[in-house]
């Protein structure tokens, strides 16, 4: 960019950090008319999904192909890229279905991914504690005691 674009619709969405809502970040958004999204009540979770998404369109679209010599050409490739995700590409996390086909199920989901166990901190600390009595010589030896 050359900063002599005109930003008008496009859209700036942020998770609420304090960088994106300082004052003069907001005015210089708005100064170009760019709109402002944030997530609502500060809810991380919701960012992770647009970040989850966007990180897929640039890894299997955008990115294999280069950069775009032009605006136009990049939004008819992004959106026929959505299209394709949502309607021709399976997706294992709902076993291989399109979402355009789960989405018009009827029912609960079932989950097909693992949830991602994470240890326990209260036995690993009983794993790495040590009984200060056991360091020492003998009974009454140790560091501040009086001889």
């Amino acid at each position: 960019m050359t900063g002599d674009e005109n930003l008008t619709g496009l859209i700036h969405h942020s998770d609420r950090g304090v960088q994106y809502c300082c004052d003069p970040y907001v005015a210089l958004l708005q100064k170009h008319g760019i709109a402002i999204s944030m997530t609502e009540d500060y809810k991380p979770t919701d960012n992770a999904v647009a970040e989850r998404i966007n990180g897929i369109i640039k890894a299997e679209s955008s990115h294999p192909r280069g950069r775009f010599n032009e605006i136009g050409h990049a939004r008819n490739v992004i959106a026929r890229y959505i299209h394709f995700y949502n309607h021709r590409r399976p997706h294992m996390s709902i076993g291989y279905k399109i979402p355009a086909v789960a989405h018009l199920e009827k029912g609960i989901q079932k989950k097909m991914w693992k949830k991602k166990k994470y240890p326990s901190t209260s036995s690993n600390k009983k794993k790495d504690a040590i009984s200060l009595q056991s360091r020492t010589a003998s009974p009454g030896e140790g560091a501040g005691q009086r001889t």
